[in-house]
């Protein structure tokens, strides 16, 4: 369906949808094993197998600072391709070079919601020129969706709702939670259904699965 043809079926694309009405959606989450990147063999084994995809769905997360004034950088870079999700945990990688080179691949394709801000944040941990990343939001306003952030989007595009549940946990932990694992890995594999989606739909970058 076009986006902007406004129809009735999905009551999001001709104006916004209402927190009621994504909360009455069903609940989706990802659900294929997801891979927690902590040694560098599982750095390698990882980016070797996201440079053979076209498309990832891209994110980060950050531990959320609950005193003014204090920031705390990245924890998690989430990417999720076709053959499956993977979870970096900067806390043990750092910011390593092999994933710079991932992120700056301009052949590969990197879909998230305003990721501007996310790379601004990781570039503070290391340096690189990042490339093909695609700001899902910016699609979806010159494709006529009234909602931009990442769960209105799943809500008018995919027809299901995403748990934010686990969004101020801390991040920052040297093992993360079952729950935090598949928060991380369903926000970055949302991205990637919708730039799948807005792409059908006449939108972004036209690159194929």
């Amino acid at each position: 369906m076009n986006p902007k043809s406004g129809n009735s079926e999905r009551p999001g694309f001709d104006r916004r949808m209402t927190r009621e009405e994504i909360n009455a959606l069903p609940i989706r989450r990802y659900g294929r094993r997801v891979r927690i990147v902590r040694t560098r063999q599982e750095l390698d084994t990882a980016v070797d197998r996201l440079t053979k995809e076209r498309i990832l769905g891209f994110d980060t997360e950050t531990r959320p600072a609950f005193e003014k004034g204090r920031i705390y950088p990245p924890a998690l870079v989430q990417l999720a391709g076709r053959q499956g999700a993977y979870v970096f945990q900067l806390r043990h990688l750092k910011f390593p070079r092999a994933l710079r080179r991932l992120l700056a691949d301009s052949d590969i394709i990197k879909a998230g919601v305003a990721p501007e801000y996310d790379v601004t944040q990781l570039k503070e941990l290391g340096h690189f020129r990042d490339a093909g990343f695609v700001d899902l939001s910016e699609v979806a306003r010159r494709s006529g969706i009234k909602n931009h952030g990442l769960r209105g989007l799943a809500a008018v595009l995919l027809g299901f709702r995403i748990s934010k549940q686990a969004q101020r946990s801390n991040w920052a932990r040297e093992t993360l939670t079952p729950a935090q694992v598949l928060y991380a890995a369903t926000d970055a594999w949302v991205s990637r259904e919708l730039y799948l989606r807005l792409v059908q739909d006449g939108g972004g970058r036209g690159d194929g699965r």
